[in-house]
């Protein structure tokens, strides 16, 4: 931390100083404004303004609509059995969530967006992840937000536009000031041009910086993963972590039993940091994934994409074993590549921000070398690295299970037995692909950060993905809903600091 004695100038001064432009930190401005019409407001964002918006831009824009606090607020608590969250911040948690959807309209009105009943992706209006732990009572409906990609996103930063209140691009925040004795936060350094400037903030600063999806150094450390690449923006390497360990937080959800948002099949690509995200829905159902030994090693037929990549084993849902089971390649053959663009193009960095179109048949991608090509499955496995003979072993009894119309080894669905027959044949490596991490400092649901005694530190408050109360299990739509109430509460709670300090 820097102390107050060591700052020799004040460059700004501010009511509240919020760190972050995505959705939780639009939602602290607005929360703010809201409480307090005259309070001087600052975002701060690390990114340059055309790669400003965080995950929250490029995520399934998805949004958890509930009427009754008491299901969801027992839905949440069976989904965070195996990390479990304070019962007085989830009861309020859920009240909060329940009475989130007028906010969200009104949102939307002053924005100019359109509100959607429905999960934008799938047949009905509400996406039930985890049935038997009472999600449809807990979940009335799922919504989104047009237009489409980034409707969530784009309402929140026009409502925040519209304010008035000013953001700093190319600002990361890099410290905080912050009493040495008591913990207080005074204010924040921030970087600017190159030059470190000391902003002062009254009422308190909000970090709404994200996560560490972006840093395989704190995946590795903290989450275990030896490969592991966002598929978010590429700004969220642990900062905000970093900054509430050294201001003496109390940390939370660094390791789940699982990752929340899934850890999902990714594909990477040497020109770009980010992944593209496999698609979810298949026409056909001609290919397979193998892991290092050249086998495979789970039912890739599954609607994983329904659990955020989270399957059932001995009784409990867990990750999909993809991180395990590295190097992975996926196989296929001409039907598949012919009928299958083999990402999803309606989020990720790399599609929505960064404009690629991955080709509906994949031949850029082949002509790109990033998609192996061979006319043979021997052929293929060479340029794979792997072993001929093991590979064509696992792609005939493939077959032959195909051919059968049972998967004693995996259970894969009838439907989705199709055999990997049609030449040429293709392969791409899978890697995992983070949607999220939930890691950061324990908060209460005030959203003040709590240091190692359980205190709130005065003046220092958290929003949004970065320590997240969600703990293990995740139901499609609540980061999104719970980085508003977050921020909101951010918000509200430091402008009204700032309003007893001028007292």
């Amino acid at each position: 931390m820097a102390s107050p004695g060591s700052v020799t100038q004040w460059h700004d001064e501010v009511d509240v100083l919020i760190a972050g432009f995505g959705v939780a930190g639009c939602a602290a401005a607005l929360g703010a404004r809201d409480t307090d019409a005259s309070a001087k407001i600052l975002i701060i964002e690390k990114m340059p303004e055309p790669l400003a918006g965080g995950n929250g831009r490029v995520s399934g824009q998805s949004l958890l609509i509930s009427h009754d606090a008491e299901a969801l607020y027992q839905y949440q608590k069976n989904m965070s059995v195996k990390n479990p969250v304070p019962d007085a911040m989830l009861r309020e948690w859920a009240r909060q969530m329940a009475e989130l959807e007028p906010y969200i309209l009104e949102r939307c009105a002053e924005a100019g967006t359109e509100f959607v009943r429905g999960s934008g992706w799938s047949g009905g209006e509400a996406v039930y992840e985890f049935p038997e732990f009472g999600a449809e009572n807990a979940v009335a409906y799922n919504s989104f937000v047009k237009p489409i990609p980034s409707g969530v996103w784009i309402t929140m930063k026009r409502c925040v536009e519209r304010r008035g209140i000013p953001v700093s691009f190319e600002s990361p925040i890099v410290d905080l000031v912050q009493d040495p004795d008591s913990l207080e936060v005074i204010g924040a350094i921030v970087e600017q041009g190159g030059v470190k400037r000391a902003i002062r903030a009254r009422g308190g600063v909000v970090l709404a910086v994200g996560g560490y999806e972006n840093s395989l150094t704190m995946q590795r450390d903290y989450y275990g993963l030896p490969e592991a690449y966002p598929f978010g923006s590429p700004a969220n390497t642990g900062d905000g972590l970093k900054i509430l360990q050294k201001a003496g937080a109390d940390l939370w959800h660094l390791r789940n039993f699982g990752q929340s948002g899934g850890i999902w099949p990714a594909i990477k690509v040497p020109e770009w940091p980010t992944v593209f995200m496999r698609r979810h829905l298949w026409q056909t159902f001609s290919w397979i994934d193998i892991d290092a030994e050249g086998k495979r090693f789970y039912n890739e037929g599954a609607p994983l994409y329904y659990t955020h990549y989270k399957e059932k084993r001995h009784g409990h849902w867990v990750d999909t074993p993809l991180p395990r089971a590295l190097p992975v390649h996926m196989i296929f053959d001409e039907t598949t590549r012919a009928h299958n663009c083999l990402i999803t193009q309606a989020m990720t960095w790399n599609t929505v921000v960064r404009g690629y179109e991955w080709s509906d048949d994949n031949a850029v991608e082949i002509e790109k070398a990033w998609v192996l090509r061979a006319d043979s499955i021997e052929e293929l496995a060479v340029l794979m690295g792997r072993d001929p003979a093991v590979v064509r072993a696992t792609v005939d009894r493939y077959n032959d299970a195909c051919r059968a119309g049972v998967d004693a080894e995996f259970e894969r669905p009838d439907f989705s037995l199709q055999p990997i027959e049609n030449p040429p044949y293709y392969a791409v490596r899978i890697e995992p692909g983070i949607v999220c991490t939930s890691g950061g400092a324990r908060r209460n649901i005030e959203s003040e950060v709590l240091d190692q005694q359980g205190k709130a530190i005065a003046g220092l408050y958290e929003a949004g993905e970065l320590g997240s109360m969600i703990s293990d299990l995740y139901q499609n739509g609540s980061y999104l809903t719970e980085a508003m109430i977050s921020g909101r509460a951010a918000g509200r709670n430091s402008v009204k600091r700032a309003r007893s300090a001028a007292a």
